[in-house]
């Protein structure tokens, strides 16, 4: 009975963990899936700074890492180790690590963008304003008000203000 088990673990697919080289997983996912393996690359949308402006990026969730899906015996595992990007199969000692069916389910229904993280500062978090009127001034990250704008608490004249800014005039402190 235990022999049937092990035979049905090696013929039932099972998702595997490539690492890839740097900067080269989209590479990897993209000629991985084109030789026909199924792979599972998670991203996330992440707002960084470039060029002095605000731009939606795509990154990996797991950097130098993404999920193929292979069966012990059907699978052909030679090309993968010569795919452009692909660095190696993770492995201990000379077999490959399995990662849980439930894991990567987790992963695919799991948002990677929640409500409000397209925003590079949290609420509350202390900025200076680096443009305007207000150059140089403290205030207290209050909300985003679309992609462009953000509300700042802002003492004035010895009161808390709310003040709409451009995003791109505000730095974390």
């Amino acid at each position: 009975m235990e022999e049937l088990e092990t035979q049905e673990a090696w013929i039932n697919p099972s998702w595997y963990v490539i690492q890839c080289k740097g900067g080269e997983s989209f590479r990897a996912a993209e000629h991985l899936a084109n030789q026909g393996y199924e792979v599972f690359h998670p991203v996330l949308s992440v707002k960084r700074k470039r060029q002095g402006k605000y731009t939606l990026v795509t990154e990996p969730l797991f950097p130098y890492y993404l999920f193929i899906r292979l069966d012990q015996i059907v699978s052909n595992w030679r090309p993968i180790r010569s795919t452009r990007g692909v660095l190696r199969l993770l492995t201990f000692g000379n077999t490959p690590i399995a990662v849980p069916d439930a894991l990567i389910e987790t992963l695919r229904v799991q948002p990677h963008h929640q409500e409000g993280s397209h925003s590079i500062f949290s609420v509350g978090e202390k900025v200076t304003i680096t443009d305007g009127p207000f150059k140089d001034l403290e205030a207290v990250f209050k909300r985003c008000k679309g992609e462009e704008r953000a509300i700042v608490l802002l003492n004035v004249l010895q009161r808390p203000q709310d003040v709409e800014l451009s995003i791109d005039n505000l730095r974390k402190n």
